[in-house]
């Protein structure tokens, strides 16, 4: 796959080399050893043709570039690779060039080939999730007792802990790891079925060469072709797609949280880093950038997946094609924005005091429910709802603390007098202890969230 300036900031090295053509060449190759192996296995060709066969398989041997070339007037990839591999052997055994992608069709060699890069990218993937999930589950931890706004509608709404919205971010990222695990052992399978999926042409040995060859490629052999069955394969591109989702949703908090007039959260900082062209001053988000623009992308890419999937009769006709062309864009930009968001996780600045004081600036209308909690127990809810609303409109307006006029409506009204003393007011406008709720369910959550992100 192409490289393009804006497409490598969005995603790894790796990522980027893994799905390149040299990368993709290879893999192709690692097939057509493995099936003359087992195809010599199984009696089917000489033990020398294979071995012949094998000792060619190498992308480094061969022009990349002319074969990419050529893929586009054969209509695949395959085609080139399978002739110039037989010109290859035939330059050491001619007999054994006759034995080359024995039984097997273009189908079968790119789709396995892309099986096996996509368990590396998965592998890429998971691994920076896992550290991703581990920072997270860190700061809630250290964090479960910290005060911070919770924001509803964009709006201030409750007192909650950081710890909980750490919580928040880990736990579907959790369950998407568990998902694409499973998920991968049934869509990361060999494919192998020959023309038309029958592997007609290795007789009563077919199933036995494919389970040699899954064995060695170290995939899953489903028992038959999945040629235009591709619902295993496309359900875990959509799960990957669901990936994105979820470390966009982090992304945005992060981001909406990193605000100069919010400040209560940066991203790690260095020379180069989130920088300004224009303004020194700037401390840009860059790992929510490219965690955003992954969920901003994915869904079209998992679109035009699904889109493929009614394919003709035995073989597709543009929609495999067009599977193929999306397929590596999606793991390369799932990679870059877990990859981002893992490297600024384990450095990430939680600013309490900047929490607190954002608490404070709001003079308790944060508070508003608890309060009207509490003197619903004497006036009954409706008429206590009334009262705590009205005090917070004149709290706005005459910017008091909410505190004092609660205190002196209390203080003026008989059927309300007596309801809450001084260290009981404390308590209900007290921040930390308002964090309360959401950091009990840090610290049940946390032990369970550890132990499914260590399986």
């Amino acid at each position: 796959m192409a490289s393009f300036p804006f497409e490598g900031f969005l995603s790894t090295p790796e990522a980027l080399s893994l799905f390149g053509e040299s990368s993709v060449v290879q893999a192709m190759m690692d097939f057509e050893a493995a099936l003359a192996r087992a195809c010599a296995a199984e009696g089917l060709i000489p033990a020398s043709a294979a071995q012949a066969i094998a000792n060619v398989c190498k992308a480094d041997l061969y022009d990349i570039s002319a074969l990419v070339a050529e893929s586009g007037r054969a209509g695949s990839l395959a085609i080139p690779l399978v002739k110039k591999l037989t010109e290859t052997v035939a330059l050491f055994d001619k007999q054994a060039a006759g034995y080359v992608h024995w039984g097997s069709t273009s189908q079968d060699v790119i789709d396995t080939a892309m099986a096996l890069l996509t368990r590396r990218a998965w592998a890429m993937i998971d691994r920076d999730l896992g550290e991703l999930i581990r920072a997270l589950l860190e700061l809630a931890q250290v964090h479960a007792d910290t005060p911070v706004l919770a924001r509803t509608l964009m709006q201030p709404a409750q007192v909650v802990s950081f710890g909980f919205k750490c919580v928040g971010w880990a736990t579907p990222l959790v369950r998407r790891r568990e998902s694409l695990r499973r998920r991968a052992h049934e869509a990361l399978a060999l494919q192998f079925g020959g023309a038309v999926g029958t592997l007609s042409s290795l007789g009563a040995r077919g199933s036995a060469v494919a389970a040699r060859i899954a064995q060695e490629l170290g995939l899953h052999w489903p028992g038959q072709a999945w040629h235009t069955q591709r619902d295993e394969w496309v359900a875990f591109g959509a799960e990957v797609g669901v990936l994105c989702g979820a470390l966009g949703k982090i992304a945005r908090d992060w981001s909406l949280l990193a605000q100069s007039e919010v400040g209560e959260l940066a991203e790690p900082s260095g020379t180069g880093r989130g920088g300004s062209s224009a303004m020194p001053h700037k401390r840009n988000p860059v790992a929510s950038m490219v965690a955003l623009a992954a969920a901003a992308r994915a869904p079209h890419r998992v679109a035009a997946i699904l889109a493929a999937m009614p394919q003709e009769h035995e073989r597709g006709l543009g929609n495999w094609q067009a599977e193929l062309a999306e397929w590596a864009g999606l793991f390369i930009t799932a990679h870059g924005a877990v990859r981002a968001l893992a490297q600024a996780a384990g450095g990430l600045e939680v600013d309490a005091p900047r929490m607190r004081r954002n608490i404070d600036a709001l003079h308790g209308l944060v508070s508003t429910e608890v309060v009207a909690l509490c003197l619903a127990e004497r006036i009954g809810k409706s008429a206590a709802h009334t009262l705590v609303e009205s005090l917070a409109r004149r709290a706005v307006q005459e910017h008091r603390p909410l505190k004092e006029l609660v205190a002196a409506a209390v203080q003026a009204d008989p059927a309300l007098s007596g309801t809450l003393d001084a260290a009981e007011l404390e308590r209900l406008f007290d921040p930390v202890q308002a964090a309360q709720p959401a950091a009990r369910w840090v610290r049940e959550w946390l032990p369970r969230l550890r132990a499914q992100a260590a399986q």
